[in-house]
């Protein structure tokens, strides 16, 4: 027999308070189960949430139906369509603006004699096939050359020429390649001690604490640019605005503790990061300050006080209350495919209103009269079962988190300029998310804020559809001289206006 030690728990005598406690434990190991479940899904599952349509088409009453197949239509079609290429034209053409290199071709000197009549053949056409091809980086030495004067007769009064401004005083590194750099590791993600290699294979010993002081006095030079863009983000009507940790080293230590970037984007395509050494709520605070207008985020609790201020107004995020219908969707399918259709119409009412092109003002009305009908049946359903749900589960904390933030969620409807979700600041930060993986961590709190105002740069050049190296390249080797007053001229959205024309357009990628 098996001996157990007497344990130091006290059970109560009554039946119902043990039964009671029993449905406590359960409910907790229920939660704990689909807390786990969550997170397999999340580390090996796939990471869309995307829904199956033959899913939705199960409500019938929420609008979402099916289409009965014709007799005559083969099953095999109804299961794999295949795509037409009517309207495939081949090849995409190669742009204009690269540099062709013409290589001549020649038959053979034997076969450019008619066979029949002997006489030499001419050229009547030609047939060009173009082939891409690469040339790898190459580097360039630039030789400033002063040259001296002076009296041959006096030997005095001798002058030279001043050096023109370098982007970092007495430093080697032209505007060119300090944008290589900054491109390379916050647009490209590539690291500094990969650079370091790239760079030794071209023959050149660049150690990556040297590129680290570049990108920190490239930070110095280009701060009044990014200050002016917030101040122009206090000015916009609506700020979207999300936060994403980054690792930052222990100083003296191996280890790393968490730092903050938080995005805010403005109006114009305006971007500004700022890192805060914690996530505590002074960040958002000191960052926005007094600021009046539309303020779109999650339901962080941090950002509590500055709604509480009075001065700025909350707005919520779809996108967020959906993506917890769609983790319950397991613990309670029912439900949750219910909600997400409804959700799913809202998103077709947007979407019909970016197809059409419509104002502002038109936008508003859209809404009233198709997304408002459409909420009001949401929020019937939300009051229905948040007395069914327990509280801890997957769907009693979605329907929670969509009454609590039931106003915040409503107020995109009544102004036309509001979206329906934060999601806008999620792709900003996905190019954080990205270069964390690569770069692993930043050096300290000081690396944090210089790779904010690095970031913020560049992000804003992608919202505007600029190339970042194009940018950074002549911005860096302006600004230290650029007149204070006309500072706003070298942000990116401005810099765009003067400097790219509407038929070149921008070279880089969507954010």
């Amino acid at each position: 027999m098996i001996k157990t030690e007497p344990s130091n728990l006290e059970l109560p005598e009554d039946v119902n308070t043990l039964q009671q406690m029993v449905m406590h434990l359960l409910a907790d190991v229920d939660d704990l189960n689909k807390q786990l479940a969550w997170y397999k899904r999340y580390i090996f599952g796939r990471r869309s949430e995307q829904l199956d349509p033959s899913q939705l088409i199960l409500f019938e009453g929420l609008g979402v139906e099916a289409e009965e197949p014709s007799q005559e239509t083969p099953v095999a079609a109804l299961s794999s369509p295949k795509k037409c290429n009517g309207n495939h034209k081949g090849r995409r053409p190669l742009p204009t603006e690269l540099p062709r290199e013409r290589i001549e071709h020649h038959p053979p000197k034997e076969q450019l004699v008619c066979s029949g009549c002997g006489q030499p053949k001419q050229i009547i056409g030609q047939e060009i096939t173009e082939q891409l091809d690469y040339v790898p980086a190459s580097f360039v030495v630039r030789q400033h050359v002063r040259y001296k004067y002076a009296c041959r007769q006096c030997q005095e009064g001798v002058c030279i020429a001043d050096l023109p401004a370098f982007p970092i005083d007495k430093g080697r590194p032209g505007s060119g390649l300090l944008a290589h750099v900054l491109t390379s590791k916050y647009a490209d993600h590539l690291p500094l001690h990969r650079m370091e290699g790239i760079f030794a294979r071209h023959g050149i010993d660049l150690q990556r604490s040297t590129l680290c002081d570049w990108v920190g006095a490239c930070s110095d030079l280009l701060y009044p640019i990014v200050a002016e863009i917030h101040r122009q983000i206090m000015e916009s009507a609506k700020i979207h605005t999300d936060d994403t940790p980054v690792p930052v080293q222990i100083r003296g230590r191996k280890k790393t503790r968490k730092g903050y970037l938080w995005a805010y984007i403005g109006q114009g395509n305006n971007v500004v990061f700022d890192y805060t050494p914690t996530r505590c709520r002074e960040g958002p605070i000191a960052f926005l300050g007094d600021y009046g207008g539309f303020v779109q985020a999650d339901a962080y609790q941090g950002y509590d006080k500055l709604f509480a201020k009075g001065k700025c107004t909350e707005v919520g995020c779809w996108a967020h209350g959906r993506r917890k219908f769609f983790d319950a969707k397991d613990s309670d399918p029912g439900r949750a495919y219910q909600m997400l259709a409804l959700i799913g119409k809202l998103y077709d009412v947007e979407r019909q209103a970016k197809e059409e092109g419509l104002d502002t003002a038109d936008v508003v009305n859209l809404r009233q009269q198709s997304s408002k009908p459409i909420l009001e049946q949401i929020h019937s359903y939300l009051e229905g079962w948040s007395g069914q749900v327990l509280p801890k589960s997957p769907v009693g904390k979605a329907v929670t988190y969509a009454l609590g933030q039931w106003v915040a969620l409503n107020r995109y409807v009544d102004h036309g300029i509001l979206s329906i979700d934060n999601n806008l600041a999620e792709r900003v930060l996905r190019m954080v998310v990205i270069g964390r993986k690569n770069w692993l961590f930043a050096g300290s709190d000081n690396g944090g804020t210089r790779a904010a105002v690095i970031y913020s740069m560049v992000a804003s050049c992608k919202l505007c559809g600029l190339d970042p190296f194009a940018y950074l390249r002549d911005v860096i080797d302006r600004v230290s001289t650029h007149p204070a007053r006309e500072i706003s001229q070298l942000i990116p959205s401005n810099w765009k206006a003067l400097h790219v024309s509407p038929e070149t357009g921008g070279a880089s990628s969507n954010i």
